[in-house]
């Protein structure tokens, strides 16, 4: 904590990691009040830098501030979870088809072994594990795409998603199961060296699959 005391901005950055990865990994779930006083005495400073951390926190989405209630955890919004994660099925789909046309051979037993980490986090019920290497597993499979703008959107994708749901959050054990199962026919077509609309379509199906299940399991 001493290296922290010793500016005022890496006392408010400081707050501001804590606060958004215990968000993002849902110790902090949807409609969590968080009290500043707590946090400030908990990291050992005023309450002045927590207080622009979950200012910063807001502009990300994460946080909210309600009457009465002070500073509270974003709650999911359905509808923009679905959409969002709609867009990245199309963006993803077309990134992973024009990686695949240039996907190394000996980086499939790695897909392999991400997909086998998945199957033992959800195993364990480990639905923060599972999401971690849901992502890795992904970011596996367009890494060879040259096409860097789309990239950058995906990865912005990826952020706005994560600001409107937290880890956890919308696991569903079903579908995480299937999730696999569409893996090993992911790392079937790379291996193949699959045409790309074959690819594109495949890996589209594959998030649009997530859509659907999160929309019946509301409904």
């Amino acid at each position: 904590m001493k290296a922290l005391n010793s500016k005022p901005t890496s006392k408010q950055q400081f707050a501001y990691k804590l606060l958004r990865a215990r968000i993002l990994d849902g110790t902090y779930g949807p409609g969590y009040r968080i009290v500043i006083d707590q946090i400030a005495r908990e990291i050992e400073t005023s309450a002045i830098p927590v207080r622009e951390a979950l200012r910063q926190l807001e502009s990300d989405g994460l946080i909210q501030f309600k009457p009465y209630s002070g500073a509270v955890v974003t709650p999911i919004n359905e509808n923009e979870y679905l959409e969002t994660l709609s867009v990245l099925a199309v963006i993803e789909g077309y990134a992973t088809s024009i990686s695949g046309q240039h996907f190394p051979k000996e980086r499939i037993p790695e897909l392999k072994g991400i997909n086998e980490q998945m199957r033992r986090a959800l195993d364990e019920l480990d639905f923060i594990s599972f999401g971690k290497h849901n992502r890795a597993f992904h970011a596996l499979t367009y890494e060879y795409c040259d096409n860097h703008y789309l990239v950058e959107n995906i990865r912005s994708t990826w952020k706005r998603l994560d600001s409107i749901r937290r880890s956890g959050s919308t696991f569903m054990p079903v579908r995480a199961k299937e999730s696999i199962e569409e893996h090993e026919e992911i790392i079937r077509l790379l291996d193949a060296t699959a045409e790309p609309h074959v690819i594109e379509s495949f890996v589209r199906e594959h998030k649009m699959n997530t859509v659907k299940s999160f929309y019946h399991q509301r409904h």
